[in-house]
């Protein structure tokens, strides 16, 4: 939501505290040198989404992902989405534009998608969706591509960085968490999915983040203004120090 009185579209810069400013567009160039610089399995690379491929991500996705339909990402099978939202690689220039995809090639097939969103005003970065199609899952692309939401946020200035993992399998979990990202809770009926009865149910999902702004720049709460239940999972998720959330973790190959 945004504070009241102050326009969609604007953030605080730290900078000039309390002045209202234009929020940047996002850097397709810085964008792009981000992309060729992080790694991935030899014969993939990633490719900020072009206009061209927008008809064939959408197929890919309704094929590889149906719970995609039913939920928070829906969006993303509407070709207006894009066209109305997404910073395209081909696409004109639009300063309003947060929403960022980015393909995974496998030659000139599309081996997967990751999609971020910018915003503005938290100097956040949210990680929204990534899927990897059936016939290449195995080959570490979704640890590969939690890292490189990172590296955008860290090229992009962003103080955080976060996003979702279902509950249905550990392997999204496991990949936040070997990349150093911290669990920071449980949304309970955030989202909408297929369940086995092939029913639409509301589901839990685990929240991860990982702070990129430098810890002299956290303001950590009074313990005094905490309840005692409040106090009990602030001391239970940061135990540990912020250092470990901060560190840079690349996945290997």
């Amino acid at each position: 939501m945004n504070a009241p009185g102050r326009p969609k579209g604007e953030y605080r810069s730290a900078q000039h505290e309390g002045t209202p400013m234009s929020a940047p567009p996002i850097d397709r160039t810085l964008l792009a040198g981000v992309l060729a610089g992080s790694p991935l399995p030899a014969g993939y690379r990633f490719e900020l989404l072009r206009r061209d491929d927008i008809g064939a991500l959408v197929a890919h996705l309704d094929r590889w992902y149906p719970d995609v339909g039913v939920g928070a990402a829906s969006g993303f099978l509407r070709r207006g989405f894009y066209d109305r939202e997404v910073l395209l690689a081909d696409g004109p220039d639009a300063p309003d534009r947060n929403a960022i995809v980015v393909i995974v090639r496998c030659g000139e097939r599309i081996a997967g998608m990751i999609a971020c969103e910018r915003e503005p005003e938290a100097l956040a970065l949210y990680g929204r969706l990534a899927v990897v199609a059936p016939e290449h899952r195995g080959a570490g692309l979704g640890l590969h591509a939690i890292a490189a939401i990172e590296r955008i946020g860290r090229a992009l200035g962003m103080g955080l960085v976060y996003g979702m993992a279902t509950l249905k399998i550990p392997h999204t979990q496991r990949a936040f968490e070997r990349l150093g990202w911290r669990l920071i809770g449980i949304v309970p009926g955030y989202d909408r999915e297929f369940v086995g009865s092939g029913a639409v149910r509301r589901i839990y999902e685990a929240v991860y983040a990982k702070v990129l702004a430098a810890c002299h720049e956290l303001q950590h709460p009074d313990r005094q203004h905490m309840t005692p239940r409040t106090l009990q999972l602030f001391e239970l998720l940061f135990a540990t120090t912020d250092n470990e959330v901060d560190r840079v973790a690349e996945p290997l190959g």
